[in-house]
Order: C-alpha cells, then sequence, then structure tokens
C-alpha cells in the first residue's frame, strides 16, 4: 500500500502542488499515517477475488473482447487492460498487445468525464511508456464519453431497473468525485462534463428538476472544492422532506473504494443518522453486457478507419487498452487506494 500511494500521490496531475512543497509532506506525514487509515477502509470491501477494482476492471476486459470479437473478424483487434500505479501495469498491457501484433492501439481511459488528474494522467503515462519502445505503436486516445448515448441508455436503464425494485426510490442523487475548485477555474472541464452527464440522466430518467440532485464526494483538505458535496447534501435532504435517497456515482465504470465502501457504508450512515429512512446504492455497469456493448460501439466508432480494412485479415493488426489509475486514484489524497 505504502509503495502504491507513494507512486500515486508524487504524480505532478495527481496532486498539483509544487514539488519542493509536497514531497516532504509526502514522505514526511502522508505515507507514514495513510496506509494504515487506507487499509482499514478496504477490509470492509475486501473479497475473495481481491480488490474489487482489479477483478472488475478485468471482467470488463474480458466482456468487451467479447463485444467486439462478435463484431470483427477473428484476431482482427485486441483488448488489454492496463493500470497506472498497481498490477495490472500499463507498460505489461501494452507490451501483451504489441506481443498480439497491434500497430496501431487505442486508449480508452475509464474514466467518462474527462479531468487532467485522471485521464490526463493516464495520457502522460502511456505516451512516457511508448516513448521507450524501440518501435512504438501508432496511437489514438478517447478524451471522454460523457455525452456518449449508449453509455447513457446503459446507465438510465440501471438507474431505473433499480428504483422499479425498491420499495421507496425517492430522490435520485448523481454523485461524482469531486476536484479543487481551482482546477476548474484552470480551464478543466471535467465540472461542465459531470453536469451535461447528470441533465442527460435526468431526462432519459423523465425526473423533475426537484427529483434529482447533483453533487460531488470525496473531498479533502481545507481548499475548495467543487460543490455542493455529497455528504454534506445527504445530511441535509431529510431536513427538506427526502427521507428516501437512491445514489447513483456515473463517472465509475467499475465499484471500487470510492463507491462501495464512501457511498453505499459511510454516506449512507450519514444519511441515515440525520433523519433518512431508506437509502440505496446503485452499482457502477461494472462488466454487465450493456457497458461492454456500450465500450464496444465507442471503440469501433473511434477506430473505424483502423478496423474496416483489416476486418477480413486474420492477423491482429489493432489494439484497445482499459487505461485507468488503480484503486482511488482521483485527485483526492483522502481516498487513495490500490491493489
Amino acid at each position: 500500500m505504502r509503495a502504491f500511494l507513494a507512486r500515486f500521490l508524487s504524480d505532478p496531475r495527481v496532486v498539483q502542488l509544487p514539488r519542493l512543497l509536497w514531497l516532504p509532506l509526502l514522505y514526511g506525514i502522508v505515507l507514514p499515517r495513510r496506509p494504515h487509515q487506507v487499509a482499514r477502509k478496504y477490509r470492509q470491501i475486501w473479497s475473495e477475488r481481491g480488490s474489487p477494482l482489479r477483478f472488475l476492471t478485468l471482467q470488463l476486459r474480458g466482456a468487451l473482447a467479447e463485444a467486439l470479437a462478435r463484431r470483427l473478424a477473428p484476431q482482427a483487434a485486441a483488448v488489454e487492460a492496463g493500470m497506472l500505479y498497481s498490477s495490472p501495469e500499463l507498460t505489461q498491457a501494452l507490451a501483451a498487445l504489441q506481443a498480439a501484433g497491434a500497430r496501431r492501439v487505442l486508449v480508452l481511459p475509464l474514466f467518462p468525464q474527462y479531468c487532467g488528474a485522471t485521464t490526463g494522467a493516464v495520457f502522460d503515462h502511456v505516451n512516457a511508456a511508448t516513448a521507450r519502445l524501440p518501435a512504438p505503436p501508432q496511437l489514438r486516445f478517447v478524451n471522454d464519453y460523457h455525452n456518449d448515448a449508449a453509455y447513457l441508455d446503459a446507465l438510465a436503464a440501471s438507474i431505473a431497473a433499480r428504483r422499479e425494485s425498491s420499495p421507496d426510490a425517492g430522490h435520485l442523487l448523481i454523485s461524482f468525485h469531486g476536484i479543487p475548485q481551482r482546477s476548474v477555474d484552470r480551464g478543466d472541464p471535467y465540472q461542465q462534463q459531470c453536469q451535461a452527464t447528470a441533465r442527460a440522466l435526468a431526462a432519459r430518467l423523465r425526473l423533475a428538476d426537484r427529483q434529482w440532485s447533483l453533487a460531488f464526494q470525496s473531498r479533502f483538505g481545507a481548499a475548495r472544492w467543487l460543490t455542493p458535496y455529497t455528504r454534506e447534501l445527504l445530511r441535509q435532504l431529510p431536513a427538506r422532506g427526502e427521507r428516501s435517497v437512491t445514489v447513483v456515482c456515473p463517472g465509475f465504470a467499475v465499484d471500487c473504494l470510492e463507491t462501495l465502501e464512501e457511498i453505499a457504508l459511510e454516506n449512507r450512515a450519514a444519511f441515515l443518522a440525520a433523519g433518512g429512512e431508506h437509502y440505496d446504492y446503485v452499482p457502477a455497469l461494472n462488466d454487465g453486457a450493456p457497458h461492454a456493448a456500450a465500450l464496444a460501439a465507442l471503440v469501433l466508432r473511434h477506430a473505424a478507419d483502423w478496423l474496416e480494412p483489416t476486418a477480413a485479415a486474420a492477423g491482429a493488426h489493432a489494439g484497445c487498452v482499459h487505461a485507468r489509475p488503480a484503486d482511488g486514484a482521483q485527485p483526492d489524497p483522502a481516498q487513495e487506494s490500490g491493489a
């Protein structure tokens, strides 16, 4: 855990402070304490298969590979999953694609909404890794898919199914991972894309403005982050007469520490302690067929000019790498955890 946190929190994309100021704090204060705190959180969600983010990401890789195989000629494309700060390493994923014969690589960060601290970090690491190769592949990046129709449809269907099966679905809270306000002030499009995703979901679910809210979770430190804060809003809802809430986190492709522990456990307790009566968390899309189909369509659209000429060929000419930081690799030192 300490080794992971050292790699994660020393990335200037993740913690955007001057290195001379941050690194002494990291090694002198954060790393001696934080691994133990994160380990306690992980014990509550750990499974026989290990980190949920890791095994769910690998299962999604398999589901996407199967979805693409149904639409392409045999071996027309290969799919690998890579993480920036833990296993399976991004470099291992790129090496596997090259071994499969891929000369072109489409990088799909598993972050629907672009953020410099997450998607930007993926781009940095991929470019650095391929620059060291003797024969680097041609690269193409997917910046975001926050307004992709198939992704939104899959999310809306999962929310609708969950609310229909709930005895009292109540208010819908759409929660995204927070980032410092200063990042948005400097031009990061993350907040705008989160708002667009939330509005599109509410429209698909035919919800009136009073029936849903948007909030940002995982705030850390004294600096101002995007508001409203998820936990504070959950504590306010019962006083407004909203004693039942359904929470969904559209910014997470698969479930991880921030959804399974922070949202499903910690925030549930906060809502009930404030007078709430019914709390339900809608799981991430994970490796479900609608999610795999949506990502397959996204890949085919971005790589259409690569795949169509090779669809009749037998060799593996194109590759797709799921690139995402390890569990908790978000712009928030309060929830940094890894497999």
